[in-house]
């Protein structure tokens, strides 16, 4: 048809009418290593932004949330992504802390930077050998192949009292406040810096490994080994590796430890801190690592605050001990009551509903 002027209207063009790309759109197009730096990015920013307006007490504990949350994303990974129970995360987080002691007293004029490489890499090859040892093992006897792990390890600092300085552990000094941020940040806070930009920057590789074929190798393994297996997947092998990065995760995060304490002691190692990250696992929520993130929280403040409310109780210094443990169980009961996905599946669930309404 032609129009009353007797010209044909122009063709529209599809370049024309097509709107622009969506910020979100846009950030879905981005490959995922880059999503993840991007968010680590502006994590650290948050973190930086929270240190400015806090004191020296609050920068000691976002350090001890950081680390743990390394500890809890890297069993996050061997738990939820692939299936396999370790009892003895905490074993490799021991690993890591006296291997970073150990380079700092005796070879004290390699960097920080160096030392933490090191400190993955000892903990990595500790990881070759046990998930080496215990490939073939599933369920309860894997867990009580690491629990024996857990247990003894200590013992060898009581052993070797020279090397490990027994049950008095060992003590550190690092490097402090960089000289042109001296008087702009304490050493407290210069410390829960290196210590978040450390966990970002693993938890972004992190992430990436388990968006991508690796993780998802995991999941299969997960889900069902004998169907992994018959479509192709090298079972051992992935059940190998993925003990390997959860070790160098758990190793990297005791190291962090002992740079952010200054102290190393095999009673910080004992069989209760592995039993209570499988359990920081559960509360928070397996096969995510917000659920690390909010377990990580749970760990330390449920601490703090048990603590705060014994001394303002008078209480016993038995129960001020006790106290926290108490309170960590009853609020893990409480939680996989209502919420049996743990905090961050409680959390979704509780979006998803006002999305809804």
């Amino acid at each position: 048809m032609s129009t009353t002027t007797g010209q044909r209207p122009e063709p529209s063009t599809g370049a024309a009418s097509t709107p622009p790309p969506s910020l979100p759109e846009k950030w879905r197009a981005l490959p995922l290593p880059a999503r993840n730096l991007l968010g680590a990015a502006v994590a650290l920013l948050v973190v930086t932004a929270f240190l400015a307006v806090t004191g020296d007490l609050t920068a000691l504990r976002l350090a001890t949330v950081g680390y743990t949350f390394l500890a809890l994303a890297g069993l996050q990974l061997l738990v939820g992504g692939s299936g396999q129970i370790s009892l003895g995360h905490g074993a490799f987080m021991m690993i890591g802390a006296y291997t970073m002691a150990l380079l700092v007293l005796h070879l004290p004029m390699l960097p920080l930077a160096t030392n933490l490489f090191i400190v993955v890499a000892v903990s990595a090859v500790a990881g070759i050998a046990v998930g080496a040892a215990t490939a073939r093992l599933h369920g309860p006897y894997l867990a009580g192949a690491t629990l024996i792990l857990a247990v003894g390890l200590p013992g060898i600092a009581h052993r070797y009292h020279d090397l490990f300085g027994g049950s008095n552990g060992l003590n550190i000094r690092t490097v402090g406040v960089p000289p042109f941020l001296d008087g702009v940040v304490t050493t407290s806070e210069w410390r829960a810096l290196v210590v978040w930009f450390t966990v970002l920057l693993v938890l972004a590789a992190l992430a990436t490994i388990s968006g991508g074929r690796l993780g998802r190798r995991m999941r299969a393994i997960r889900d069902d080994e004998t169907a992994a297996a018959m479509s192709g997947i090298p079972v051992g092998r992935t059940k190998v590796v993925a003990f390997i990065i959860a070790s160098a995760a758990g190793g990297l995060a005791g190291g962090l430890q002992a740079y952010a304490l200054g102290t190393v002691t095999p009673s910080s190692f004992a069989l209760v801190l592995s039993l209570t990250l499988i359990a920081a696992l559960v509360l928070g929520g397996i096969g995510s690592l917000w659920g690390a993130l909010w377990a990580a929280v749970a760990v330390v403040y449920l601490e703090v605050w048990a603590s705060d409310l014994a001394r303002a109780m008078d209480l016993g210094h038995n129960v001020q001990h006790n106290l926290p443990i108490v309170l960590f169980g009853v609020v893990l009961i409480l939680v996989l009551r209502f919420w049996p996905l743990g905090l961050h599946g409680g959390l979704q669930a509780l979006r998803n509903r006002i999305a809804r309404r």
